[in-house]
């Protein structure tokens, strides 16, 4: 291959993955501005709109929600469509398709972006993996029964609570949390290091006590 031919191509994918990067960043940042309120317009509209999505998801079978979704969508649209065209022929103008722009516009997934992260996906799913298996063949016997405590306490929570009821105090927590904290971030980090002593000296404690546990030595 020519010299220069694969400098370009090495340029070019450089630029393809730095766009990403830039894209993965931007749309961080795009969320935590969200969660943080920093526009509170944009972020009453998101969390209205994810709200009122659970809470039909409460009421209603997901197919029946999707099938309200797209049925309102297409009324607004074919709304608007005969709406235009009617304009068009009273004002006799020849303006065209009124979503033309959207029509010729390339919603295509590039196949970078989506070998992209069909990657990251597969790692996220081998450090699962390898995690699980760790916890389930009892590599660590501390680990594993914390495991086991965390999971007898889930079966409270669903005893009380069902998925879409947990998804709904979730999406409150993610729009009531950060703002909170941010106010209150010194405060509420003191609590949290006093927390995290005690439970690492508890863990440290139970660990010594546990036959045969595998004592983990950390290194700062």
């Amino acid at each position: 291959m020519d010299p220069m031919t694969q400098s370009a191509q090495i340029s070019s994918s450089q630029g393809i993955a730095d766009g990403q990067n830039s894209a993965a960043k931007e749309s961080k940042l795009c969320v935590k501005d969200l969660i943080h309120w920093r526009d509170p317009k944009k972020s009453g509209l998101v969390f209205g709109l994810s709200m009122l999505l659970l809470l039909s998801l409460a009421a209603f079978s997901v197919i029946s929600v999707v099938s309200y979704l797209l049925l309102a969508l297409l009324c607004v649209t074919i709304s608007f469509r005969i709406y235009k065209s009617v304009v068009q022929a009273v004002q006799k103008s020849n303006e065209g398709h009124p979503f033309k722009t959207m029509i010729d516009k390339d919603l295509s997934i590039p196949p970078e972006t989506f070998r992209k992260h069909v990657d990251n996906s597969l790692t996220y799913i081998n450090k699962t993996l390898k995690q699980m298996t760790r916890l389930f063949l009892v590599e660590d016997l501390v680990d594993s029964l914390k495991l086991a405590v965390a999971m007898w306490l889930m079966t409270y929570v669903g005893a009380v609570f069902n998925g879409i009821t947990i998804l709904i105090l979730a999406d409150i927590l993610l729009f009531a949390v950060p703002p909170v904290y941010e106010k209150n971030k010194t405060q509420i980090d003191q609590y949290i290091d006093l927390a995290r002593t005690q439970v690492n000296a508890t863990i440290a404690k139970l660990q010594e006590k546990l036959p045969g546990a595998v004592k983990r030595s950390k290194t700062e």
